[in-house]
C-alpha cells in the first residue's frame, strides 16, 4: 500500500474518532428530558371540548393525566377510550364533583368507588390515581382513598384556567413548574387548549418532558397539608 494511501486512511480514522468523541457529549447534552419530568393534569372531563384538547396534546407530543368524572365518563365513554389509546393516563375525579369533606363516610366512598367501576368498565383498568374536587381533602377522604387503593394527587402549580385567565397566563403558570411538579388544568376552558403549543415550546426549551404521576416518599407541600405524588419518567 502506498504512503499516500496509508496517510489517507490514518486521517480518515482520526476524523472518525474525533467525530465520535464529540458526538457523545452533544447527544447527552441534547437529551430532550435532561431537565426532568413534570405532570400535566386536566380535571373534570371528558367535556365537549376534550377532543380538541387531546388533538392539541397529540400534535405536540405531550402526555398528560386526565382526572375524569364518573358522570362525564358515562356520557362520553369513547372519549375516555380515545385518551387511553393516545397514551394518556386516566385518573379518578369522583362521580359528581362534590365537596367531599361535607359528605358522610359512605357517600365519600361511593363517589370514589363508583367512578373506579365506571372507568374500569370503559378502559379495562381501574385507576390508581385520584384527585379530590377543589383539592379538598381530610382524614375522612384519605381513609376512603386507602380503602379503595388510590393515590391522592394534588398539585404544586394552579394554572387558574378555571377562573377565566388567558392562554398567556396559563402558559406563564406552567413555566413555574419545577422538576417533579404537577400543574392543575381543566379540559373545558378554550384558553387551556390555546395554551398547549406554548406550554410544549416552553417545556422543550427547559429540557422538561411531560411524565406520569407516581408515589413519592417526599412530603410535597399543599397549603397546610402534604401529599405524596410527583411527576416521573413514563
Amino acid at each position: 500500500m502506498g504512503r499516500s494511501r496509508v496517510m489517507a486512511l490514518l486521517a480518515a480514522s482520526a476524523l472518525a474518532a474525533f467525530g465520535l468523541t464529540n458526538a457523545a457529549p452533544a447527544s447527552a447534552q441534547g437529551h430532550p428530558c435532561r431537565g426532568g419530568y413534570v405532570g400535566l393534569t386536566f380535571d373534570d372531563g371528558p367535556s365537549a371540548t376534550a377532543p380538541q384538547l387531546l388533538a392539541a396534546l397529540r400534535a405536540h407530543r405531550l402526555r398528560a393525566t386526565f382526572f375524569n368524572q364518573g358522570d362525564n365518563s358515562l356520557a362520553r365513554p369513547e372519549m375516555v377510550r380515545a385518551e387511553q389509546r393516545a397514551g394518556m393516563w386516566i385518573g379518578n375525579h369522583t362521580f359528581t364533583h362534590p365537596h367531599l369533606p361535607q359528605l358522610s363516610d359512605a357517600a365519600v366512598f361511593q363517589e370514589i368507588a363508583s367512578t373506579q367501576w365506571v372507568l374500569r368498565d370503559i378502559t379495562g383498568r381501574e385507576p390508581t390515581l385520584f384527585r379530590p374536587p377543589y383539592g379538598e381533602t381530610n382524614d375522612q377522604v384519605r381513609a376512603a382513598e386507602e380503602r379503595i387503593g388510590v393515590l391522592e394527587v394534588l398539585w404544586t402549580v394552579d394554572s387558574r384556567d378555571w377562573a377565566g385567565v388567558t392562554a398567556e397566563e396559563i402558559a406563564a403558570a406552567a413555566r413555574t413548574l419545577q422538576p417533579g411538579g404537577i400543574i392543575l388544568m381543566h379540559d373545558w376552558p378554550p384558553a387551556t387548549i390555546e395554551a398547549i403549543p406554548q406550554i410544549a415550546r416552553d417545556l422543550a426549551a427547559r429540557g422538561l418532558c411531560a411524565g406520569r404521576i407516581a408515589w413519592t416518599p417526599e412530603d410535597i407541600p399543599y397549603g397546610d397539608q402534604v401529599f405524596h405524588a410527583k411527576a416521573a419518567r413514563p
